[in-house]
Order: structure tokens, then sequence, then C-alpha cells
């Protein structure tokens, strides 16, 4: 079995464009998992916030439904406003 079906790489073998990509590879599904994150967070917080009723119909009654929408709407805004911040602290470098 090759190095890579068993889980264990021997970087000392990789050249550096794929030492490269690996840490690319890992940059990439670090930012994915941060965004899962932060969309789990937005769920949980927007549903415990807006969903007062029990859904058995599977719909949002009338009030439920634009305070969903507006909860993704301010949590988007606000993070909007922070990634704003940290590009500028970042260019500032």
């Amino acid at each position: 079995m090759d190095s890579l079906g068993s889980g264990n790489i021997d970087l000392s073998k990789m050249s550096d464009a794929e030492k490269q990509d690996l840490q690319q590879f890992v940059v990439n599904e670090s930012q994915k998992a941060r965004i899962q994150q932060s969309i789990h967070s937005l769920t949980d917080t927007c549903f415990r916030k807006c969903i007062t009723g029990k859904i058995s119909s599977g719909k949002l009654d009338r009030s439920e439904e634009p305070c969903m929408q507006n909860c993704v709407d301010r949590f988007m805004d606000a993070n909007l406003v922070v990634i704003k911040n940290l590009e500028q602290m970042r260019t500032r470098m």
C-alpha cells in the first residue's frame, strides 16, 4: 500500500511544489471548516431566537420567517464588517 493510502505522508520525498500544494490544501480545508462552523453557529443562534413553536407542518409561521431572514441578514452584515476591518488591519501591516 502506498504512503497516501495508509494516511501517512513522507514529506522528505515530496518536491517543493508538492509541499506547497499540500500546504494550500490544508489552508483551504481549514477555511472550509471555519465557514461550516460559522454556518452552524448562525443556524443555531437564529433558530433559538426565532423558532418559538413546533414545526409540524414543515413551514415557519408568519412571525418566524421574517425573524429568520432578519437574523441571517444581521449575521451576514456583522461578518462583513469584521472581514473588512480585518482586511484593513492586514493591509496596514
